[in-house]
């Protein structure tokens, strides 16, 4: 088994938010190389392209250093995060629904490789309340989301409603 320690943290992060961007800064502190997927979710329907999603959270973790950040279309995040030669999953959880959800994917996980370890990051308080979700809605109709983005995410946002000044 890899002895260097490897996290993977997957997501849609459509788009990268200050939540995420906590958590990629408290993972760095734990493993040895952070890896932030950019993933695609089939159940949403993202404003941003895989490729502008890479940017935005590239541009936004870019002063830490053992950091990077990949794209990946397709395949289950376990066996991503094999070929990535990832041991950990790291997953923030807000509250008590995120822990619920989590736990089973993690719980399933588990069962597809026991060599890799799930990893709870429970968000700090100032960010439990963020939501991707939420940050578009605000975002769509020109209310100002720059406490809860990075400055290049609330630039980017801002573009692609036709807010830019």
């Amino acid at each position: 088994m890899n002895s260097k320690k490897i996290a993977l943290f997957p997501g849609s992060f459509d788009p990268f938010t200050n939540g995420h961007l906590n958590t990629v800064e408290r993972a760095s502190k734990l493993f040895d190389e952070v890896v932030v997927g950019i993933f695609t979710n089939t159940t949403k329907k993202p404003l941003f392209s895989p490729e502008e999603k890479r940017e935005l959270a590239a541009e936004s973790v870019s002063h830490i250093e053992n950091v990077r950040v990949v794209t990946q279309s397709e395949g289950l995040t376990i066996n991503i995060a094999k070929e990535l030669g990832a041991n950990f999953l790291i997953r923030g959880v807000r509250n008590g629904q995120d822990y619920e959800y989590e736990k089973n994917i993690a719980f399933m996980n588990k069962q597809m490789d026991p060599e890799i370890e799930t990893v709870f990051l429970l968000a700090d308080e100032s960010f439990s309340n963020i939501s991707s979700s939420m940050i578009k809605e605000i975002a769509k109709f020109d209310g100002d989301v720059s406490a809860f983005v990075p400055e290049n995410v609330n630039k980017a946002l801002k573009v692609k409603y036709g807010q830019d000044e």
